[in-house]
């Protein structure tokens, strides 16, 4: 995943996902239920706002500069809230939209893989092998996340800061071309990182 090149003008996106709430740790999916972060993803939070200053040094940028934008779930928010603390800037004054809202996955959320398989193994199998185009039951399939992303990403008039999820990077990393939907089904999304989306390339900070 690490430094695609993609040769088309875009605006430059500086990705983070939200901190690790005790859901992550517990393997459970998440969705639309509201998570709060953990001790470690607050930690977390706070490191992503520390690599994000220092690339605005390194792309001679302000912080002041560009609009920030979070997804509306409570841990996206807090993410967002402790980056632009870090950043010495005022927590609150960014912006959300409801396009960067986690995927949802509908009667499945609050569970573990493990637990989702042994309740309907028919059905987990024939989503392991169509994971980009079947939704779980009352949820959201990936094409489903890219289309609204996509939405998102097309209204950008400059650079942004999104502060959003693991499901949200990885629709949007198909939307610009940066991987597959096969190659993001199960690409995992590092937390307390910077992913920086650009017409250089899709580049992780850690």
């Amino acid at each position: 995943m690490t430094d695609r090149k993609r040769d088309t003008g875009m605006p430059t996106i500086y990705y983070i996902r939200h901190g690790e709430t005790q859901w992550n740790a517990e393997g459970r999916l998440q969705g639309a239920q509201d998570i709060p972060l953990n001790d470690l993803g607050h930690t977390q939070a706070a490191h992503a706002g520390l690599i994000l200053a220092d690339l605005f040094v390194r792309d001679g940028r302000s912080a002041t500069s560009l609009p920030f934008v979070a997804s509306p779930l409570g841990r996206a928010r807090a993410t967002m809230e402790l980056v632009r603390g870090a950043l010495k800037l005022a927590p609150g004054d960014y912006a959300i939209d409801d396009r960067l809202r986690e995927i949802g996955y509908g009667e499945w959320e609050g569970s573990t893989l493990v637990q989702m398989q042994a309740a309907d193994p028919a059905l987990f199998a024939r989503r392991q092998v169509a994971k980009w185009t079947m939704a779980p039951p009352g949820g959201e399939s990936y094409v489903e996340v890219q289309t609204r992303v996509s939405d998102w990403y097309h209204q950008l008039t400059g650079d942004t800061v999104a502060v959003a999820h693991g499901g949200t990077a990885r629709a949007l990393m198909v939307a610009l071309g940066f991987e597959t939907p096969e190659s993001a089904a199960d690409l995992a999304i590092e937390q307390g990182a910077v992913y920086v989306f650009s017409d250089g390339g899709l580049s992780k900070y850690s």
